[in-house]
């Protein structure tokens, strides 16, 4: 069933982005890209705030992530798009074969980061540690390939790479955990410490283990 509402995501998305044409379909592809990645930056700091200042039982512990993750993604992305619609507010011709490539392009590629992003955001919900043919270790796109590890291994890259701060930096879920019995042997912790609050029903989340060159989870 996951596999098939995935689909059903990329494929609407892919067509919603792909009737802005070619430019408007960048500036979304961009938009999309960005806001994925700051929600995914600030979304613990900002359920952490939510959960002592606003309700703060174990119940709302477990949906304050998903809450924030989700709310900050769509929030960047209206910001986003606002933006861009006052820098360039006009149609802008391109050459027949470059709008069609390019809207088509840019189209799938916010297709699929928009599946990836709400693919690692069930890891955060307050529902079973599998449902709906959801389970943390599979390659959740029919079993070919795992959209949400992809994005996860992303961020952290990035966190590493061009968005790294100061000498140190700043690494996005740095620990890994061996897992002999899967396919991937080494996996980061997001997926196992969010797996394991919703195997065990608690609001907590189990802190990382902190290495000595990976000490944060934030850009």
């Amino acid at each position: 069933m996951i596999d098939i509402l995935l689909l059903a995501i990329l494929g609407i998305v892919t067509w919603c982005v792909a009737s802005e044409g070619a430019w408007g379909a960048g500036f979304i592809f961009v938009s999309v890209l960005l806001s994925g990645l700051l929600a995914m930056n600030f979304f613990e700091p900002l359920a952490t705030f939510m959960s002592g200042n606003v309700i703060g039982s174990g119940a709302w512990q477990q949906r304050w992530d998903s809450i924030a993750l989700i709310g900050l993604f769509v929030g960047f992305v209206f910001l986003f798009r606002e933006v861009t619609v006052r820098i360039a507010p006009a149609y802008m011709q391109v050459h027949p074969l470059v709008h069609e490539i390019g809207r088509w392009g840019f189209a799938a590629l916010t297709g699929y980061i928009t599946m990836a992003f709400l693919l690692t955001a069930l890891h955060t919900t307050a529902l079973p540690r599998e449902f709906i043919g959801f389970t943390p270790e599979r390659q959740n796109l029919f079993g070919v390939v795992a959209p949400d590890r992809q994005w996860l291994g992303f961020t952290q890259y990035v966190s590493e790479k061009s968005m790294r701060n100061g000498a140190l930096g700043h690494i996005f879920d740095g620990p890994e955990y061996p897992l002999p019995n899967h396919q991937n042997r080494v996996w980061p912790s997001f997926p196992i410490r969010y797996a394991s609050r919703r195997a065990s029903g608690t609001g907590a989340v189990a802190p990382p283990p902190v290495s000595k060159d990976k000490a944060d989870r934030s850009f």
